[in-house]
């Protein structure tokens, strides 16, 4: 795995998770408005997205990415400060949860679970 799409909103959070995925392209973004468009762009091995973003979250955005036939099999880690929420509406088809706030090392052992 090389490319990594990260949508983020909090621009301080998305600085740093870039940061601790250095070893990785990430393509970084806290707009996920199209998120098909850059998926086609950038063809990425893995999303991570934050739950909460603006105008649909990404719960929706990974169900979406889970049931198109092309981007199905693509992996989605979903990060959330309210996990107890992905837990009770169930996980949109993600393939992994990584709680806010996380420590680094979980990120990087969660990321690296997809190599």
């Amino acid at each position: 795995m090389n490319r990594i799409l990260l949508v983020e909103d909090d621009e301080a959070v998305r600085n740093v998770i870039q940061e601790a995925l250095s070893d990785y392209a990430v393509i970084a973004t806290g707009d996920a408005s199209d998120i098909f468009k850059l998926i086609e762009e950038h063809k990425p091995d893995l999303v991570l997205m934050d739950y909460i973003l603006p105008h649909i979250n990404g719960g929706e955005l990974c169900h979406q990415i889970k049931t198109n036939p092309k981007t199905q099999d693509l992996p989605v880690i979903i990060i959330s400060g309210y996990p107890q929420i992905l837990y009770s509406l169930g996980s949109y088809g993600c393939d992994a949860i990584l709680e806010k706030p996380f420590d680094l090392s979980k990120l990087l052992e969660t990321v690296a679970a997809f190599d």
